[in-house]
């Protein structure tokens, strides 16, 4: 029943970081890779427009950039996430203001869930994550079949209604 309902996927020991943060927490996480930057020199960073602009800016780290949020940054990011490039997000977002890409951003916290990456909204979970012991190596998780599951509906639907 269970058979390849699951399988096995890795993150690598050296990692794919987005870096993400809304307009009043960039200085935050300016702050949190200049404290990290000796792990973070390690990992691949990537971010959306301003975020990755402005730590790269301020912190000497390579951060390949993205679209602004607003502007399609997040579905990029998401779409790396899905495309197995990215094993790790943190976005400290900022939950007093109305942001105008609020969607974009529920979208990429669900993809993120989906494919079960490790994900850190604010500094005290990102501090735990970078100091994790799987930081520098190698990490299995578990991801749903989707393939199984789309054949299976796709199984399912083609016959619904075959009789009628």
């Amino acid at each position: 029943m269970f058979e390849n309902e699951y399988f096995d996927a890795t993150i690598p020991e050296q990692k794919c970081i987005a870096l993400i943060a809304h307009d009043n927490k960039k200085k935050e996480l300016i702050e949190w890779c200049l404290k990290n930057k000796k792990v973070l020199e390690h990992h691949f960073l990537c971010g959306t427009g301003t975020s990755a602009k402005m730590v790269a800016d301020h912190t000497g780290l390579p951060v390949r950039g993205y679209n602004s949020g607003p502007l399609g940054g997040d579905q990029q990011i998401g779409s790396r996430i899905v495309d197995g490039k990215v094993d790790i997000v943190i976005f400290f977002s900022d939950p007093l203001s109305a942001q105008p890409h609020d969607p974009d951003v529920k979208a990429l916290l669900r993809i993120a869930q989906v494919y079960d990456i490790p994900i850190a909204n604010n500094r005290s979970t990102a501090d735990f994550l970078i100091t994790s012991p799987y930081m520098d190596k190698e990490y299995t998780r578990k991801l749903l079949n989707f393939r199984k599951k789309v054949e299976e509906r796709a199984k399912t639907i083609g016959t619904e209604g075959a009789d009628a």
